[in-house]
């Protein structure tokens, strides 16, 4: 389990309006992972407006032409991870990574890794709907991703047709994402992503890479329906799944983690957002632990400041900071 520092459930929409190549390039680098831009047009301008739920990342951007590249120097400087899925608006746009070219436009969606090296080039133009989220919010594999990455998801064809309309109503509507129902938007937004991507990895063909993915996410979709079960375990989950414990096991062990611990995981995932939801502002640290599968309350506490760092309750508390979106 990744630990991320508590903060807000949301902070303010935060937009920056600029005709300063130097300052866009500081802005998209504050607010996503540290970029160089290293070509832009005469008279560039360029417009963010961005919201941080949670530790996902919400933005339009809308932009005259230019390049950013994520070079292996600024890969190494970063100490987190994390995916950026794209839904091109208005323009076209050029994403480059893991020797791939994807051209993108309006409606096409593609998804890129911040861990490995890309290019992003604009050349009249770019109006976008810009996701990042921690790697560890997909339960697929980074082989998994790494098929997909600069690969332009149309809206014509798989779950885009569906997901895209979604996404560009989230990113004109970000002001709306408050409080409790806010951030449950969003992790659903990142769930939905992930639907997509398996459904795709299933669309683009049938090898064992693809079928494994396939019931991986049925495997991780019953886990997470079931958390708060005390009967969760290797034996329900396979005999749910149709496949033998030792296969289950295998399965995990080829993701370099064991059933009980990726469950522990998910368990931990699931407390740490409910602690921070003003909507369950109300319920005891006791109650939210046993909602999640952790009936002792004692043991859910030092679970809990052993991976986290803080205790359930000092994690609750400073979740009401206020963290800047953007800068």
């Amino acid at each position: 389990m990744t630990v991320v520092p508590p903060r807000g459930p949301a902070v303010q929409v935060r937009e920056v309006r600029t005709a300063s190549v130097p300052e866009w390039s500081t802005t998209v680098s504050h607010s996503f992972v540290p970029l160089q831009v290293v070509d832009a047009v005469e008279n560039f301008h360029g417009r963010m407006r961005g919201r941080r739920v949670d530790d996902i990342f919400l933005s339009t951007v809308n932009a005259s032409g230019h390049t950013v590249e994520r070079t292996p120097r600024l890969i190494q400087n970063s100490d987190r991870l994390y995916y950026k899925l794209t839904l091109q608006i208005g323009g076209t746009a050029i994403l480059v990574q893991d020797g791939r070219e994807a051209v993108l436009h309006p409606g096409d969606i593609a998804i890129y890794d911040t861990g490995r090296p890309y290019t992003l080039s604009v050349d009249e133009g770019t109006d976008a709907v810009v996701i990042m989220f921690p790697q560890d919010k997909l339960e697929l594999s980074h082989q998994q991703i790494s098929s997909l990455t600069a690969v332009p998801l149309s809206l014509s064809t798989g779950l885009g047709q569906m997901v895209s309309p979604f996404l560009h109503q989230v990113g004109r509507n970000l002001e709306m994402l408050q409080g409790s129902a806010g951030m449950r938007i969003v992790h659903s937004t990142v769930d939905l992503v992930a639907t997509m991507l398996t459904h795709e990895l299933t669309r683009r063909g049938s090898s064992a890479d693809d079928r494994r993915a396939v019931l991986m996410f049925t495997v991780h979709d019953f886990i997470n329906r079931n958390l708060a079960s005390h009967e969760l375990g290797p034996e329900a989950i396979a005999r749910a799944s149709f496949i033998s414990v030792g296969y289950l096991h295998s399965l995990f062990r080829a993701r370099g983690t064991t059933v009980n611990a990726w469950i522990r995981e998910r368990r931990l995932e699931h407390a740490r957002r409910d602690l921070i939801d003003p909507l369950l502002a109300h319920r005891s640290i006791a109650a939210i632990a046993a909602s999640c599968g952790f009936p002792d309350a004692a043991h859910f506490s030092k679970v809990f400041r052993s991976v986290v760092g803080v205790s359930a309750s000092e994690y609750r508390a400073t979740a009401g900071e206020v963290q800047s979106a953007i800068g």
